[in-house]
């Protein structure tokens, strides 16, 4: 059992508001939530329901609008944009929807661009054996399918050995089958590393996976 001061994220009060001119659009409200080491959870609820914005918050991207966030018994809610930047370069791996991969690197150059800023990095190679790629070392993203360019974006996330891991729809580009293997990669991850993994989504299908801690 995970006693409480393995608590990573502690989460309380949590709203932002974003105001588009004469428009003020609540993207969160109230919103409570504990996240401890080693667990493996979903942000389940459809588009528009705030899950990203909850995300990037978590991820030290955007600023709340009410409420507090902490990192460990950090309180980030007042941290600079210098310490936020400092959080996600040492703390936290982020998985986009979208690959971001530089064209003109290899898969091995394109996670080592990553481990260059960490303070204990994985080697590149050994991110990439544990994301099913150790035979795609020296091939570019345009030699890769959508999986396996998405297995890269995730081997780049982990070789810096963060406490974090972000999932932003991280299947939503890929099909069912794929997806399903991009899934089974970030479960053994987060088994084998014992790093803190939040996945959003909007598909129930992969919800039912595993442990819903929120839903809209």
């Amino acid at each position: 059992m995970v006693e409480a001061a393995e608590v990573v994220f502690a989460v309380k009060g949590l709203s932002k508001v974003y105001d588009m001119g004469e428009i003020r659009v609540t993207a969160l409200s109230g919103v409570d939530l504990t996240l401890s080491a080693g667990e493996l959870v979903v942000l389940l609820g459809p588009s528009g329901s705030g899950k990203s914005t909850l995300l990037n918050i978590l991820g030290g991207l955007d600023h709340p609008s009410v409420g507090s966030f902490s990192y460990k018994g950090r309180d980030l809610t007042v941290a600079t944009d210098r310490e936020l930047t400092d959080f996600r370069r040492y703390h936290v791996g982020f998985v986009f929807q979208f690959y971001n991969l530089i064209p003109s690197l290899t898969a091995r150059e394109n996670v080592a661009a990553v481990t260059e800023v960490a303070k204990q990095p994985m080697p590149p190679e050994e991110a990439l054996v544990l994301v099913g790629l150790k035979d795609r070392f020296d091939h570019f993203p345009a030699q890769l399918s959508g999986g396996e360019q998405q297995r890269v974006a995730i081997a780049r996330a982990i070789a810096k050995n963060p406490a974090v891991l972000l999932c932003d729809e991280p299947t939503g580009s890929l099909d069912s089958k794929t997806g399903s293997v991009v899934l089974a990669i970030l479960e053994r991850i987060n088994q084998e590393l014992g790093t803190t993994t939040v996945l959003i989504t909007h598909n129930v299908v992969i919800a039912a996976q595993w442990p819903i801690v929120l839903s809209n």
